[in-house]
């Protein structure tokens, strides 16, 4: 299980609700891989930024439905969101 830990996070969302949420609750939103669990991407926010994280939520969304061309109709890619809580007094520069 020596997954590199890019695999499991993929970018950081920088929202109105994000940025809220990191400045009241410090917590902080990511688009991460559908494969990946609570537990690995601890592991990959605590490898990649070297902070102490508290809690993992994650929320499955499904891909919009998109017309392509004419009448055919395309999907965007299902996606993960995780909103991570770290330690009182730590701190993420993300920007």
């Amino acid at each position: 299980m020596n997954t590199d830990v890019y695999d499991h996070i993929q970018s950081v969302i920088l929202t109105e609700k994000a940025t809220l949420l990191s400045e009241k609750f410090n917590k902080y939103v990511f688009r991460v891989n559908p494969s990946a669990n609570k537990i690995q991407i601890k592991r990959a926010i605590e490898i990649a930024f070297k902070k102490k994280v508290l809690d993992v939520n994650t929320a499955n969304y499904a891909g919009k439905k998109k017309r392509e061309r004419r009448a055919d109709f395309g999907r965007r890619p299902h996606w993960k969101k995780a909103i991570v809580t770290l330690k009182a007094g730590e701190k993420l520069d993300l920007v």
